[in-house]
């Protein structure tokens, strides 16, 4: 659809869409953490004219500088993130609402200019998962023998499916690889932002690439939301009772996995990444 996708360096593709697939706007977050992290250029927009009903997904109004008013109309935006070794192609905006088989062959059609060697898919639900414990991020593949490669599981979900489902079936028959990664939200705090459930994929995206990402704040900002909920959750003992049942069932289900030699394995990753960073 447009040059600028194309001579791009070893690309990348990540996506997430606002509303059913983006509990806690998690999943956008962390392509707008990405976005403003590095050199991005915005490429094109997808006409939301076709796609949106204006009544579920409203126009914003809002007001410049030279205070004149200012629509913004909803889209889907594609941009290019330029990271020190790779180009990342950024896709997200709102969950279309209309026609969704065209959306699809349209955003398909733009990536296939992309050859992109991985399309990376975020979404965030809401689970049982105590806030004071890691989130956990699901990971899936659409290919048994890339699900192997990268250590994922390949995806067996059926039910009720959201637009990255659709596109991971559209982008799968097109022949291209993608991975889908899902943060789990603790759903008896659902407000956005949750900055720990972003840095989680962040972290998550960082393993797949394979490269330190710019983190910013956002640790701190992920500590501090967590501090926050634990206030608060002090003051409700029906809620703080809740939260410590959750933790002795997340505690539980880790301990087989949390040896002493994967806890050193996993650190002595995580200090070359981010020295590789440097």
């Amino acid at each position: 659809m447009d040059g600028s996708l194309t001579n791009l360096r070893n690309p990348v593709v990540i996506m997430a869409f606002e509303g059913w697939n983006d509990a806690s706007d998690a999943a956008t977050s962390a392509i707008d953490h990405i976005g403003l992290s590095y050199d991005t250029d915005v490429v094109f927009e997808i006409d939301g004219e076709e796609y949106y009903d204006f009544q579920m997904n409203r126009p914003r109004v809002s007001i410049t500088e030279s205070t004149e008013r200012d629509i913004e109309w909803p889209a889907v935006q594609i941009a290019v993130a330029h990271l020190p070794e790779r180009d990342v192609v950024l896709v997200s905006g709102p969950e279309p609402n209309l026609k969704w088989r065209s959306f699809t062959s349209a955003l398909v059609s733009a990536i296939r200019t992309v050859d992109p060697a991985m399309v990376v898919v975020l979404g965030a639900m809401l689970t049982d998962s105590p806030h004071s414990r890691p989130l956990p991020v699901t990971g899936t593949a659409n290919d048994v023998r890339l699900a192997t490669t990268l250590g994922l599981e390949p995806s067996n979900y059926e039910g009720p499916t959201g637009i990255v489902g659709i596109l991971d079936d559209g982008l799968r028959r097109a022949g291209m690889p993608v991975v889908s990664l899902w943060a789990q939200v603790p759903h008896y705090v659902s407000d956005s932002p949750n900055p720990k459930a972003t840095l989680a994929l962040l972290v998550r995206i960082e393993d797949l690439l394979d490269t330190p990402l710019v983190l910013g704040e956002l640790p701190e900002l992920a500590q501090a939301w967590e501090r926050g909920v634990d206030e608060l959750a002090s003051e409700d003992p029906d809620v703080a009772e809740y939260i410590r049942r959750l933790e002795a069932v997340q505690d539980e289900e880790d301990l087989p996995a949390a040896t002493g030699d994967s806890i050193a394995a996993e650190f002595q990753r995580y200090l070359r990444r981010r020295n590789e960073g440097r």
